[in-house]
């Protein structure tokens, strides 16, 4: 595409040679003219590019919900789509690699959001709904998993798929819950079911890095299982210490500097996580559980954890929108379109099948299902040094790695409308129901 020459004279009377004004020229100039905020934004400064991007999402955000009844989320995620290979090109990955820790940052205000919300005693008290959180989730990875097979995926790159399916999005679920502030059992047990799958998926993809070394040239076992056995633990040992320091801190703090407690907080436990290899996604998760066990309705959680968040989160959807890929969607039609199905039927099958046992009706539990639909790619692109497939890692089939890419960008992008689908129009728990 050709830049602007600012040396062309704008007036169309004066475009072109003297007495050669024309239509044409006039066409050619308007083209140019529309062409040139796009080239502008190609070569602009990154920081500068996504911050332009982060305006454009809230406007688009805005204009997506007054005109469907959508989740501003939606907007947000598409403006990314447009900047990104995928569409403009406006953004490539690679200049997203400086803004990592700000990424890994937004997800962990979420992720501990998600924490702080949900009560593990539920669990105990209710045994069939932990029956079926991890039913949901190993039907899900199994049956992704075994309808890649039957296709002739090797089993070690269909086990990956189907550990990376179990997740429903801990993001776009609290980015469009804080919107919808849905209220009653679908939404409780849709916290308490993406908590658990979002843990099952980390457990089931460290446990892929140990199996598929012992086949691996190159690699040895158990330098591997050390590592997920040290990164599992650290996590763990990292979120209750978090959670039990802002139970102590919170004694002294009271008022607005609680959430800047909080805040403070979940940036040093997201950079000692980073700082120590250990997952920050599973630290703050388990700080939340813990914060919300120890100090009960004291714990006062902030949507976002304030405006800050409120900002980091926008950047994060945004963000999500840039990494999407649809490269190759045709020919991998076939594998993409299994791994939607089988994931959509699993998860809403088990929740179908064990509704009874569990304490809700046919209707909520379909509800329920359609709202654990939302992927979550974070688990792929968000566990390296960089935003692509973790270097230390064998890298699985290139065929069905990019086919779970487009899986994933399109169970992303449309997790807005699904969490709307399943809890406003099904299960009827939004304010717009």
């Amino acid at each position: 595409m050709n830049k602007l020459d600012v040396s062309l004279p704008l007036d169309p009377l004066t475009a072109g040679h003297p007495g050669d004004f024309s239509l044409d020229n006039l066409g050619a100039i308007g083209s140019e003219l529309a062409r040139w905020p796009i080239e502008a934004l190609r070569g602009a400064d990154p920081i500068m590019g996504l911050a332009v991007l982060m305006i454009v999402a809230l406007l688009a955000g805005e204009a997506v919900h007054r005109v469907t009844r959508l989740p501003r989320a939606l907007g947000a995620m598409l403006v990314g789509a447009l900047a990104s290979p995928l569409a403009l090109s406006l953004v490539v990955k690679s200049e997203l690699d400086p803004w990592k820790p700000l990424l890994d940052l937004a997800v962990g205000l979420l992720v501990f959001e998600l924490g702080s919300r949900i009560r593990p005693r539920w669990l105990v008290d209710n045994p069939w709904l932990a029956v079926k959180c991890l039913a949901e989730a190993l039907a899900t990875g199994l049956a992704v998993a075994g309808a890649l097979v039957w296709m002739g995926v090797s089993v070690s790159s269909a086990g990956l798929a189907g550990a990376v399916a179990m997740a429903s999005s801990p993001v776009i679920a609290m980015a469009v819950l804080n919107e919808l502030r849905p209220r009653g059992q679908v939404s409780e047990r849709l916290l308490m079911m993406t908590a658990v799958n979002t843990v099952c998926a980390v457990l089931a993809l460290t446990a892929w890095r140990v199996l598929v070394t012992l086949d691996s040239d190159g690699f040895d076992w158990q330098p591997a299982l050390a590592g997920a056995l040290y990164a599992l633990c650290g996590s763990y040992l990292l979120g209750a210490i978090s959670g039990l320091l802002l139970e102590r801190l919170s004694r002294q703090i009271h008022g607005p500097g609680l959430a800047a407690l909080q805040l403070a907080l979940v940036v040093l436990a997201a950079m000692l996580a980073a700082q120590f290899t250990v997952s920050p996604l599973l630290a703050l998760l388990i700080a939340g559980m813990v914060a919300r066990a120890r100090m009960g309705h004291r714990l006062q959680v902030e949507p976002q954890l304030g405006s800050g968040g409120a900002a980091l989160t926008l950047l994060l959807l945004v963000t999500l929108g840039l990494l999407s890929t649809l490269d190759g969607l045709f020919d991998l039609l076939p594998m993409v379109a299994a791994i939607i199905g089988a994931r959509l039927l699993a998860k809403t099958g088990t929740v179908l099948l064990l509704a009874r046992p569990s304490g809700l009706g046919w209707r909520q539990s379909l509800g329920l299902g359609l709202a654990l639909q939302p992927a979550s790619g974070l688990s792929v692109l968000l566990t390296s040094n960089t935003l692509g497939w973790p270097s230390s890692l064998p890298l699985p089939d290139s065929t069905l790695l990019q086919a779970l890419l487009i899986a994933l960008t399109l169970m992303q992008l449309s997790g807005p409308i699904w969490l709307q689908l399943g809890l406003g129009v099904v299960a009827r728990e939004t304010r717009d129901a």
